[in-house]
């Protein structure tokens, strides 16, 4: 019989312990973010690569169905990771650098939120995703870990996990988008 490294006890020991780090007055402020772009009418656009793309993807199905559905209001999101012939297209014809700057420039309004999402906070993609949402009146907020990468000095609001540990990372972004859907849902006008 094969045996694994560490155990199911070590893995849930630590991410409590991350959990336990994690500041959460930044995720309140974060939610704060969501919640006023979401009020406002603003599209509130997620990115980001491997599994923090599908965490991106995870985000919009959750608060579009669930948001709307408990309160009533539109929740106007969408995620550029959910056209993979659109994504390929822009990887294929331009660079895979410049898949989400490319379907931003055709989507994104002054006001918009934009989710990037990068474990390391150095994905190039995603980096210029939101140096592109700055530099047009975007919002920007960025979920990482480990040091926070590029992303978290360039973000204008995030949610960093101090982890160095890349499936600890991204159980945190995931924690923390099931966090807003659920605070949100609360919301009555």
């Amino acid at each position: 019989m094969q045996t694994y490294a560490g155990s199911a006890q070590n893995y849930l020991s630590r991410l409590v312990n991350v959990l336990g780090a994690l500041d959460k007055a930044q995720v309140d402020k974060a939610i704060g973010v969501i919640a006023t772009a979401w009020l406002a009418g603003r599209q509130i656009i997620t990115l980001g690569n491997g599994g923090s793309s599908m965490t991106a993807l995870h985000f919009i199905n959750d608060w579009n169905k669930s948001i709307f559905m408990s309160s009533g209001k539109p929740f106007r999101g969408r995620s550029l990771v959910d056209n993979m012939g659109l994504v390929m297209s822009y990887g294929n014809d331009i660079s895979f650098q410049d898949i989400f700057v490319e379907q931003l420039k055709n989507l994104l309004q002054p006001g918009d939120l934009v989710i990037a999402i990068s474990g390391s906070g150095n994905s190039e993609n995603v980096v210029r995703a939101v140096q592109y949402a700055n530099e047009n009146q975007g919002v920007t907020l960025g979920l990482c870990g480990y040091r926070g990468g590029k992303l978290k000095e360039l973000v204008q609001h995030v949610v960093w996990a101090d982890v160095d540990d890349m499936q600890l990372s991204e159980d945190v972004h995931s924690i923390f988008g099931h966090i807003v859907m659920q605070r949100l849902c609360g919301y009555s006008a």
